[in-house]
């Protein structure tokens, strides 16, 4: 789908090396730019096998990779020539560091006006913070996500995995979608495309900020209630077990009363009005875990499937990967590995009538393939790269 579109990955971590994990999947030529000898710094980052991280396998699938010290005048030379190339940059380098090198929007506009840049940074190119470092974990904080998730008595909850790079990710692959869309079906030109790590999740909590704005509420730790919905929570069964179950419409709810067996609380205004049964979510959540915590997961889940009751299980990962609806759509897929082997990873998730995504392979080695892409794109001898890497640049 994306064949002939060449993308430059010259971020590091995780969020915007993300938006060129997506873009590869669906066939864009990626680029992936390391500094020499020890390279994007996820390489060692989480769990590994044999001195090799995981991670690194998996968010670098299907792309080359180049060394090039950017902080060598010469090493940023090359990467403006590669930029003349290229149809998208992806960067999460401070800003004053992108300018002092000449890598900046401005910079390489001038040297190919069509480029589309993604700068990915903590709280965004301009502002009174702009200039600071940022991570996910600061992003999940400012934007009210930690301070809505946990228990009433607990402290504000971050989540154990990147969840606001995730969510920036996402918004930054679908804004460069946008961005070559605008410029190549309606001849617009190149652009910047500005995402921090916490608009994008502040953008998620829209019932906070409407109920904040309009009715001056400032809602605190709920666990796993929610305020437009009961009964909505998650469920101990009598194996140990737990189900969690939304009752977010007035059938569903209704539903869940007849499944356990107490059309009482069906023919009861108080039980069967969606306002009305808000003031009584505690009530609600009482007779739904009594009921859960007398079967098994196995036996409660048969009856909520019976009735079409919003219930699903709590997975953890070896039930998520057992799964026969995510085994059918093919969630998780093995991929060969020279290191590894094989790996199973995260298949790319959208799927088309006509085409679909691939993991051609996983993370390269370092400046694997510095031979075929100077040749290929800059047009450099194997003696001018073993000059180069000789002398530092490579």
């Amino acid at each position: 789908m994306l064949e002939g579109v060449r993308v430059l990955d010259l971020a590091t971590l995780a969020a915007a090396p993300l938006v060129a994990t997506y873009l590869g999947e669906f066939g864009a030529d990626v680029i992936k730019v390391e500094q020499p000898h020890h390279g994007d710094p996820i390489r060692a980052w989480g769990n590994q096998r044999d001195g090799i991280g995981l991670m690194w396998k998996s968010i670098s699938r299907n792309k080359r990779s180049i060394t090039l010290n950017l902080r060598r005048a010469e090493g940023q030379a090359l990467a403006r020539r590669l930029v003349a190339d290229a149809d998208v940059v992806i960067a999460n380098t401070r800003p004053q560091t992108l300018r002092r090198w000449g890598l900046d929007y401005p910079s390489l506009r001038a040297v190919n006006e069509s480029i589309v840049m993604v700068h990915i940074t903590g709280y965004g190119l301009s502002g009174p913070k702009s200039q600071r470092p940022g991570f996910g974990t600061l992003g999940e904080a400012m934007s009210g996500f930690a301070h809505l998730t946990g228990e009433p008595d607990g402290p504000p909850t971050l989540p154990p995995f990147m969840l606001a790079d995730g969510v920036a990710s996402l918004n930054a692959a679908y804004a460069v979608m946008m961005a070559l869309y605008h410029r190549d079906v309606h001849g617009g030109p190149g652009q910047l495309i500005d995402v921090n790590l916490i608009d994008p999740l502040a953008r998620l909590l829209e019932q906070t900020l409407l109920g904040y704005d309009q009715l001056g509420l400032v809602p605190g730790r709920a666990g796993n209630r929610w305020d437009i919905s009961a009964p909505r929570n998650t469920y101990r069964t009598a194996d140990g077990r737990w189900l969690a179950m939304s009752g977010s419409s007035p059938a569903l709810a209704l539903r869940v009363f007849s499944a356990i067996g107490r059309e009482d609380l069906v023919d009861d205004a108080d039980f069967a009005d969606p306002q009305r049964r808000l003031a009584r979510a505690r009530e609600v959540d009482e007779v739904v875990a009594d009921w859960v915590a007398s079967k098994t997961l196995a036996e409660a889940m048969a009856v909520f499937d019976a009735a079409e009751v919003a219930a699903a299980p709590v997975y953890d990962i070896a039930d998520l990967v057992a799964d026969e609806q995510l085994r059918h759509r093919e969630v998780f897929v093995r991929a060969d590995d020279p290191d590894l082997g094989a790996m199973t990873v995260q298949a790319p998730v959208p799927k088309f009538s006509a085409s679909s995504g691939r993991v051609e392979h996983l993370g390269p080695a370092l400046g694997e393939h510095n031979a075929a892409v100077y040749g290929e794109i800059l047009g450099l001898t194997t003696t001018e790269i073993d000059d180069l890497r000789a002398d530092g640049v490579l």
